[in-house]
């Protein structure tokens, strides 16, 4: 295994069945899985409340980014999927409630469906930690 990469876990069972992680360190990097607002036994959270799950889902990433030892404050790329991009303003409120200052290149896209129907929203971030 490479020692320049680091794997950080959730624990939720379904990672080694699918075969990922929620976060990889490679080196001067930091790249976050796609993630939703689901607890620890697979349960969506907030079903039909597409700004509850957001900020659900962008806590997560944080304690992935300080488990891989970054911040959201190096955050640099986000990639946003929906299930109904008329929710485009709620979410993109959270988002901009977290990233207002720090600004990432951001991509919001309408996807046909998640592994669940009751989630609305999944994200993904990639943080650089070099100098």
């Amino acid at each position: 295994m490479n020692s320049a990469i680091t794997r950080v876990s959730s624990g939720r069972p379904w990672e080694p069945v699918v075969g990922y992680c929620r976060a990889v360190r490679a080196g001067d990097w930091v790249h976050v899985a796609g993630t939703t607002a689901v607890d620890d036994q697979g349960n969506v959270l907030f079903p039909g409340d597409a700004a509850a799950q957001t900020r659900v889902v962008l806590e997560t990433i944080a304690r992935a980014l300080t488990d891989a030892g970054a911040s959201l404050e190096q955050v640099v790329r986000t990639r946003m999927f929906v299930v109904n991009i008329s929710e485009w303003e709620a979410i993109g409120r959270e988002h901009g409630r977290v990233f207002g200052d720090i600004r990432p290149a951001s991509t919001m896209v309408e996807v046909s469906a998640l592994v669940d129907p009751d989630l609305l929203v999944e994200i993904e971030a990639e943080a650089y930690i070099g100098s």
